[in-house]
């Protein structure tokens, strides 16, 4: 009869502790994020992209707003219509608007 009281009083104590951990809130620290910041030097950051050298494959990279299709079109344009005279003059290409070409002023150059 002691050991069958025994036996409940741990099953008891068993049960309440594991339902004790179940209920019990998860506490778990989040890393801490810091930004990376890397420091670019300065003839990086003023490298230009010229419109009458550079092939479709550098304009889709460098150029912000200009995917694989706008790129082969200002390469198809300048393959027909001779060299860019002017940066402006990319908003003759199809697809390109005043809102890409102001966005991508700083990194453009006709050379």
């Amino acid at each position: 009869m002691r050991t069958g009281y025994f036996y409940s009083l741990v099953f008891a104590l068993l049960t309440g502790a594991s339902i004790a951990v179940v209920a019990a809130p998860a506490t778990t620290t989040e890393p801490v994020r810091i930004p990376l910041v890397t420091e670019v030097a300065g003839s990086a950051q003023t490298a230009k992209v010229d419109l009458n050298n550079a092939d479709a494959a550098t304009l889709q990279k460098e150029l912000s707003g200009v995917g694989e299709a706008k790129a082969k079109a200002i390469v198809a344009y300048r393959e027909t219509n001779g060299p860019f005279a002017s940066v402006d003059e990319l908003l003759e290409v199809k697809g390109i608007g005043k809102a890409i070409l102001d966005r991508n002023r700083e990194k453009l150059d006709v050379n």
